[in-house]
């Protein structure tokens, strides 16, 4: 028996559809693979400071930090930014 002749715009189709799927695939392996790449690179941390000095009656609540102070929650709800290369108080912000 003859197998039937496949028109020439449904064979086009079904090659486009099978170059997109490997296009597809590929794209996805890329993006995986930048993934793992980029999510196992160590990031370097900031040191903590060794010693911080809060004023009289303060507790710490939270702490965070950039890269030239960092900053100190209080539970007076309050933030103290110290600079981090002398460790003086550079700022004093009240949470309303």
């Amino acid at each position: 028996m003859d197998d039937p002749i496949e028109p020439a715009n449904l064979r086009f189709l079904r090659r486009l559809v099978t170059v997109l799927t490997a296009v597809m695939i590929c794209g996805l392996l890329v993006i995986i693979g930048l993934f793992v790449t980029r999510l196992s690179a160590p990031v370097a941390a900031l040191p903590l400071p060794e010693e911080i000095t809060l004023p009289d009656g303060v507790t710490a609540r939270a702490f965070t930090q950039g890269t030239d102070w960092y900053a100190i929650v209080t539970s007076q709800d309050e933030i103290l930014i110290y600079d981090r290369a002398t460790g003086t108080l550079r700022q004093t912000v009240k949470v309303d």
